[in-house]
């Protein structure tokens, strides 16, 4: 278990956000921290979506809805749910979700500064 994570299997959650446009942001429990991507739409099976890094967020969002500091609208949980590290490098995640809704593989990929792709299979 990495330091700071939950006893048993890491968490993650898909947060809907409505600020400063209706996105999403999927979070894996990374240790004291939730590694994070802004998503513009929700994954699908065998569909390739383009995501974006963001700053990692406070655990705290695992467990949270409503408003945002700062005026930044609100967040509603989409999903949440479990998972197992396959792959954790700076420039690859791969991941198998266990989730309410969604139960698969995820893949993200850095293909650029900023940006990356999502795929997500069963």
């Amino acid at each position: 278990m990495v330091s700071g994570e939950s006893a048993g299997m890491p968490r993650y959650v898909i947060l809907e956000h409505d600020h400063p446009s209706l996105h999403w942001d999927l979070m894996l429990e990374a240790g004291e921290v939730l590694r994070t991507w802004r998503l513009t739409s929700l994954p699908q099976p065998g569909t390739i979506l383009a995501a974006t890094e963001v700053l990692d967020h406070r655990r705290m969002y695992l467990d949270y809805e409503g408003p945002v500091s700062g005026n930044r609208g609100r967040v509603v949980r989409w999903d949440q749910g479990t998972f197992t590290w396959l792959t954790k490098e700076n420039d690859s995640v791969a991941a198998k979700l266990e989730g309410e809704r969604l139960r698969g593989l995820v893949v993200l990929r850095q293909v650029e500064a900023e940006a990356w792709t999502l795929t997500f299979g069963r």
